[in-house]
C-alpha cells in the first residue's frame, strides 16, 4: 500500500465521551479495529449498544485490545455474533481478564435483561434481548490471540503494531502502529488508558517517541489530583474507615471495579488491620467476578509491582468472597460493623445496588466511591448531592453519609497526562484528544499548549472520519452518515436523568403540600404547562 491511498481513521466511540472506545483504522483493503468497548453513562450514550455497529463486522480483518475494561472490550461478543471472525490481539493477562469478565457481563445483561422483561409484561411492553449472553461471550474468547509486550506482529507486509505497557491495569498497552512502506511509512500510537505514578499493582507507563499520529486519552485532563505515595493513600482510607466505624452497627460500603481497584483496597485495607491502624472486622468482596479476578491476578503476581502484598492479604481470617446469590443475600443478616467492596464501580450494576438500596437510607451507612463517576450513572448522582433515588423502580431516600477517596484512580490526572505525551514528542501531524468529557479534553488540550503552542489538536466527536495525509488529518465525514450521536448528546446527562429528578422533586413537593387541595392545584397546573406545549408543537 502506498500512502497515496490515504489511511482513515474513525472514532467510533470514546469521543466527547469518557466510554465506548472503538476506533476504525482502514488501511489500503485492511480494516483493523482498535477496541471494541460498551457505551455507560446516561441511557441515550448506553443505547448505542443496542443498535447495529456504524460498520460491517464481517469486513473486519483483526481487532487489537488495549486491555480488558469493558468500556474497551465490553462490544467484542456482540461484534463475534454480528460476523466478525478474524483475531482478537490482546496481552496474555488481558486475555485472562477478558476470558472471566466478558462472560460476567453476558451473565449480568441476561439478568438484568430477564427482570426488566417482567416488569415489560405486567406493563403491556414487548420483551427485549441482551446484547450478548453468557455463552456468546464464551464462545467470542476462542478469536483472542495473546502477544507479548514489545514484539512487532506483523499482520500484512505494510501494517504492524506492539504493545506497550500503559501502567493502568493487569496487562493494559498502549498500541505503537506502523503503516505503509519504509518510504513512506506512518506511526500511529494509541495511548489506551493510561495509569497514574502511584499505582499499587503497576509499573510506570512506557512507550517510544516521535509519531506521525497519536490518539491520547484524556478522563482526567482537567484535574491535578496529586496523588499520594502509599503511605498518605493508607492513612486517607485510615481515616474514612474510622469514621465509618463511628457507627457500632453500621456498614461501609465500597462501590468498586471488581478488576484491580477491589484488589488494591483489599491489599491496603489488610495491611491496615494487620498494623492495627484500623479495628479487624469482616471484609466482605461481593462480587463473583472479583473473585475470579483475583485469581487472575494471584496467577500474574509475579508481573506486579507490590504483588506480595496481595497474596498476603487473601490469606487474611478477616477477608471473605461471596459467589452464590444466597451468600451474597446473608450480608443483610451481618451485625456489627462490616466494609463490603462489590460491583459495580459506579453503582450501574451488579450487587452494589442491592446493598445500596438495603443501606442508602440509613443513617448509620458510609458510601465509599473510590473511582470515577461518569455522568448520568447512580454513582455521579449520589456524588453530586441527590437526596433521593431511585433504583430498581423503588425510591430511595439518602440518609447515608457519601464520601468519595479519589486515590485509587487507574488514570492519569492531567499533569500525568500532559508528561507522557511530552515523552512522546515530537507528534509530526496531530494529537487526538479522546476518552474524556467535554471539559476535560479542553483541559489538557490548553495545558498543553502552554507550553507546545506549536502543536496540532484535534477533538473529534463521535463518528468522525478523518484521512491520515501526509500534510495532516482531512475530516471527511459523509452527509449520508451522520453520527449516531451529536456531540452534545454525549458525555452528560440525558432527558432520562432530567425526567427522573422532575419525577423525585414532584414527589418531594407534592408530600410537603399543605392539604389534598394544594396537590390538586400542582398536578393541575403540570397538566395544564403540558397541554399548552402541546397545541404549541402541533
Amino acid at each position: 500500500m502506498s500512502l497515496k491511498d490515504k489511511p482513515r481513521l474513525t472514532f467510533h466511540g470514546a469521543a466527547g465521551s469518557v466510554t465506548g472506545s472503538c476506533f476504525l483504522l482502514e488501511v489500503g483493503e485492511s480494516r483493523i479495529l482498535v477496541d471494541c468497548g460498551m457505551f455507560q453513562g446516561s441511557k441515550t450514550e448506553k443505547e448505542l449498544n443496542y443498535r447495529p455497529f456504524p460498520f460491517q463486522s464481517a469486513e473486519l480483518d483483526a481487532v487489537i485490545l488495549t486491555h480488558a475494561h469493558i468500556d474497551h472490550s465490553g462490544l467484542l461478543p456482540k461484534l463475534v455474533k454480528d460476523g466478525f471472525s478474524g483475531p482478537i490481539y490482546c496481552t496474555p493477562a488481558t486475555l485472562d481478564l477478558c476470558a472471566v469478565m466478558l462472560p460476567d457481563s453476558g451473565h449480568i445483561q441476561e439478568m438484568e435483561v430477564e427482570q426488566l422483561n417482567r416488569r415489560n409484561e405486567r406493563r403491556g411492553r414487548k420483551p427485549v434481548s441482551p446484547i450478548y449472553t453468557a455463552a456468546d461471550a464464551m464462545s467470542s474468547l476462542v478469536q483472542f490471540q495473546a502477544h507479548p509486550f514489545k514484539i512487532w506482529k506483523e499482520l500484512s507486509p505494510e501494517f504492524r503494531f506492539r504493545f506497550w505497557n500503559a501502567g493502568h491495569l493487569l496487562g493494559s498497552a498502549s498500541i505503537e502502529i506502523e503503516i505503509g512502506s519504509h518510504s513512506d511509512r506512518q506511526r500511529l500510537l494509541f495511548s489506551g488508558d493510561i495509569g497514574p505514578r502511584h499505582k499499587l499493582f503497576q509499573f510506570d507507563p512506557e512507550a517510544p517517541s516521535a509519531f506521525d499520529y497519536i490518539v491520547c486519552e484524556s478522563t482526567y485532563g482537567d484535574v491535578d489530583r496529586h496523588d499520594p505515595s502509599d503511605e498518605r493513600r493508607r492513612k486517607m482510607l485510615r481515616e474514612e474507615v474510622q469514621r465509618a466505624t463511628r457507627h457500632r452497627d453500621g456498614a461501609l460500603l465500597i462501590p468498586s471495579f471488581a478488576v484491580e481497584r477491589t484488589q488494591e483496597l483489599l491489599a491496603d485495607l489488610s495491611h491496615l488491620m494487620d498494623k492495627g491502624e484500623i479495628p479487624k472486622c469482616p471484609v466482605i468482596i461481593d462480587s463473583p467476578l472479583a473473585l475470579r479476578a483475583t485469581q487472575v491476578f494471584s496467577r500474574h503476581a509475579s508481573e506486579l509491582e507490590n504483588g506480595d502484598l496481595l497474596l498476603r492479604a487473601l490469606k487474611s481470617r478477616n477477608v471473605r468472597f461471596t459467589e452464590s446469590a444466597e451468600q451474597s443475600k446473608a450480608i443483610d443478616h451481618i451485625h456489627g460493623f462490616h466494609i463490603v467492596i462489590a460491583a459495580s464501580g459506579m453503582c450501574e450494576a451488579g450487587r452494589i445496588r442491592h446493598r445500596l438500596k438495603n443501606w442508602l437510607w440509613r443513617e448509620e451507612a458510609t458510601v465509599l466511591l473510590v473511582g470515577y463517576q461518569a455522568t448520568g450513572t447512580l454513582g455521579r448522582l449520589l456524588q453530586d448531592g441527590a437526596s433521593t433515588v431511585r433504583i430498581q423502580g423503588d425510591e430511595i431516600i439518602v440518609r447515608a453519609n457519601i464520601r468519595t477517596l479519589d486515590v485509587y484512580s487507574g488514570h492519569a490526572d492531567a499533569t500525568e497526562l500532559a508528561a507522557w505525551v511530552t515523552a512522546r514528542l515530537p507528534v509530526r501531524r496531530v494529537l487526538f484528544l479522546v476518552h474524556g468529557e467535554l471539559p476535560a479534553v479542553v483541559g489538557l488540550e490548553t495545558r498543553l499548549l502552554a507550553t507546545r503552542p506549536d502543536l496540532s489538536i484535534v477533538k473529534p466527536t463521535l463518528d468522525a472520519t478523518y484521512e491520515l495525509s501526509a500534510e495532516g488529518p482531512v475530516e471527511t465525514r459523509a452527509p449520508e452518515a451522520p453520527p449516531r450521536l451529536e456531540a452534545f448528546q454525549t458525555g452528560r446527562k440525558d432527558w432520562h436523568n432530567d425526567y427522573q429528578s422532575l419525577i423525585l422533586d414532584l414527589e418531594e413537593r407534592l408530600d410537603k403540600a399543605a392539604d389534598e387541595k394544594a396537590r390538586g392545584v400542582i398536578l393541575r397546573k403540570i397538566r395544564n404547562a403540558v397541554d399548552e406545549l402541546q397545541e404549541r408543537g402541533r
